[in-house]
């Protein structure tokens, strides 16, 4: 999803300030979207009021500056139910922003899409590690490399390698789980518990190379 869509469907859940969204965006929102400048987000919200996909009302605030609390019109929320129902296409890195956007989204949007989203998802990734898991990780390098700790760097691959499989494995089981839970309509019980049977559904650290193991 672009970054309009995503704050077309954060004011979806209910109207928003442009402080409110950046703060969303900070905490919880970090799985969605990152690195999101105020600067740009008050610039998309005045495109997309333009645009008639929101409005906004001024919010008086005492000893500080009024706020500008936006909400979703018609016209918007159609737009964003459009770009929830459009076709997914995975990219090569696991646990894209794309996936994130959209399946935050859907719930209320399109739920109709959830399911296909994570079945696609989990497809696209499976063929991945069937094809990338079994390939020739030999470091074809001369022992005499000029500047080049070569034992380092063969290290340094495998420990890379070690991460990124674990990783991307624990995306495959959570990508499982979640369809498990959707098929059966099964609710999470949010906690601060890790434990798999009832912590609320997170997504794993994602892995510094883009290829899954």
């Amino acid at each position: 999803m672009k970054f309009d869509h995503v704050l077309l469907g954060l004011l979806s859940l209910h109207p928003r300030s442009g402080w409110d969204l950046k703060q969303w965006l900070a905490g919880e929102g970090q799985f969605v979207r990152s690195n999101a400048h105020p600067s740009q987000i008050y610039r998309l919200l005045k495109r997309m009021a333009e645009q008639g996909w929101v409005v906004y009302e001024t919010d008086p605030r005492d000893g500080r500056p009024d706020a500008k609390v936006y909400r979703l019109t018609d016209a918007g929320r159609a737009e964003l139910v459009r770009e929830a129902r459009s076709p997914y296409e995975p990219t090569s890195r696991f646990q894209d922003p794309d996936f994130m956007a959209r399946f935050y989204f859907s719930a209320q949007l399109a739920p109709e899409r959830l399911l296909p989203l994570v079945d696609t998802e989990l497809a696209y990734r499976r063929r991945q590690v069937a094809v990338m898991r079994p390939r020739d990780r030999s470091l074809s390098l001369p022992e005499e490399t000029p500047d080049t700790d070569v034992r380092r760097l063969r290290m340094i691959r495998e420990l890379t390698h070690e991460y990124g499989t674990s990783a991307v494995d624990a995306w495959l089981d959570w990508l499982e789980r979640v369809r498990r839970l959707l098929a059966d309509g099964t609710i999470p019980t949010p906690g601060p518990t890790t434990d798999s049977t009832t912590s609320p559904t997170t997504s794993p650290t994602a892995a510094p190379e883009e290829t899954p193991r």
